[in-house]
């Protein structure tokens, strides 16, 4: 009898081993949202500032040469109807006397991101800007080596406007700290296909498979209760049940409303719309977000990782641009300007931080660390750091993600920091694996 009760006791503990690290995410995801619900804005929420040192470079070591992909700052919301909908729908209610007191509140902020956003749809905010020109501050004040002297940065962006002018305050703010600098920068659908390669990729049907479809169909279905909200906005259940599968986009216009007002000059002067959602409601806004973008940029085993693998002309385009900067004595800073639909699926490719691992499923992101909130912010970038000593020819590399050191899949003596023989290696194999069956000939 002890025999056996030890070994069932054993059999606990072994289990309980095995599923502590996924109950710890889980739990991890709903206390990190609950601590700071605006990270439920993932790809929305505006750019943290980082706090956390880096480490020194190994003795005699200097960095040379940087190359980065960037996301534009804060924006407006995408399209008017972002702003007419929701207003149209709340302003016909509040005629008809149905909507809460807090609703008429909810009312005041839709109009005053209407009246503000009108016209603006897409484009780059005043914070957006500033979060630019602080990201080049801190690139110059850690990296001064590169950007000594008369040394040359050469930026490009993809053709839409928040990009470009993300670019522009970059720019500008290097230029202030260092007026010797000279530019090229561009923006032209000559690049487009590396720098937002989007529509354009042989990956991209891949991506949207039938079965992603109905994973994504099937996964929002268990992940939709609009209840709260609907009851705090509106004081008539009946009329509700009138407006049926509007408020399904109600829903939907309204808590992008919520996560995009803290990228707008009007976070100081209307009330935030946080409260009009339950905790459990702003979760599951988070948990679908996260799904999908598994889905169309992760490693998402229903399609062999083909939305990653979209970026293999852009990890190409980086590593040819690293070989040749490599070769130069002072070559300065490339820099690149686009979206985070493209950083995203270059940092799961990269498999910066675990990011290009494969989860088990839809239902277990949360549960396996799959957290998309760690990664793209609004201006959200990847920063590749070469160091050289001299006399030597080992060159280093350190990866910074949103700029705090990063790691990848390759084996080092000196992380954060790696051998930069090695990781071109591991990117060259990358690159290779992104070419498509069709350009194949299979």
């Amino acid at each position: 009898m002890k025999h056996t009760t030890f070994a069932g006791a054993r059999s606990w503990w072994v289990l309980i081993y095995f599923l502590l690290p996924l109950c710890l995410h889980a739990q991890q995801s709903r206390i990190d949202i609950q601590r700071d619900p605006t990270l439920a804005a993932a790809n929305t929420r505006i750019y943290p500032t980082p706090t956390k040192a880096l480490t020194p470079a190994p003795k005699g070591y200097k960095p040379f040469y940087i190359s980065h992909y960037g996301r534009h700052g804060s924006r407006w919301l995408i399209g008017a109807s972002a702003f007419d909908d929701p207003y149209k729908l709340l302003a016909k209610a509040d005629t008809l006397g149905k909507l809460t007191p807090r609703g008429r509140e909810v009312l005041a902020t839709v109009k005053a991101m209407r009246d503000n956003g009108r016209s603006r749809e897409g484009e780059l905010t005043p914070l957006g800007a500033q979060q630019h020109r602080d990201i080049a501050r801190r690139m110059f004040e850690r990296f001064p080596e590169v950007f000594a002297g008369k040394t040359h940065v050469d930026a490009k962006s993809t053709v839409v406007i928040r990009s470009i002018l993300s670019m522009e305050n970059e720019l500008l703010q290097l230029a202030a700290l260092n007026p010797q600098l000279t530019f090229t920068h561009d923006a032209s659908n000559h690049d487009m296909h590396f720098m937002n390669n989007e529509g354009r990729s042989p990956f991209e049907k891949m991506r949207f498979t039938a079965e992603v479809r109905d994973s994504l169909r099937a996964f929002n279905a268990r992940h939709t209760d609009n209840s709260y909200m609907l009851s705090v906005v509106f004081n008539d259940s009946a009329y509700v049940k009138q407006l049926g599968q509007k408020t399904a986009r109600l829903a939907y216009d309204l808590w992008n409303l919520c996560i995009d007002l803290d990228n707008t000059k009007l976070a100081h002067q209307c009330k935030p719309m946080w409260d009009i959602f339950s905790q459990e409601e702003i979760y599951n806004a988070w948990l679908v977000n996260n799904a999908y973008w598994y889905c169309v940029s992760g490693p998402n085993r229903m399609t062999n990782g083909a939305g990653m693998h979209m970026q293999g002309d852009l990890l190409g385009r980086i590593l040819a641009d690293a070989d040749s900067c490599v070769q130069l004595p002072h070559p300065g800073a490339q820099l690149r300007f686009g979206h985070e639909s493209t950083t995203l699926p270059l940092v799961c490719l990269l498999n910066i931080n675990g990011f290009g691992n494969p989860r088990s499923g839809l239902n277990s992101l949360d549960k396996e660390g799959w957290l998309d909130y760690q990664v793209f912010p609004m201006a959200c970038n990847v920063q590749l750091i070469f160091y050289r000593k001299a006399k030597s020819k080992d060159i280093l590399v350190k990866v910074l993600l949103n700029e705090n050191e990063a790691s990848l899949p390759v084996k080092t003596d000196c992380a954060p920091y790696y051998h930069w023989k090695d990781v071109r290696a591991y990117m060259e194999n990358l690159v290779k694996a992104s070419v498509a069956p069709s350009h194949t000939g299979k």
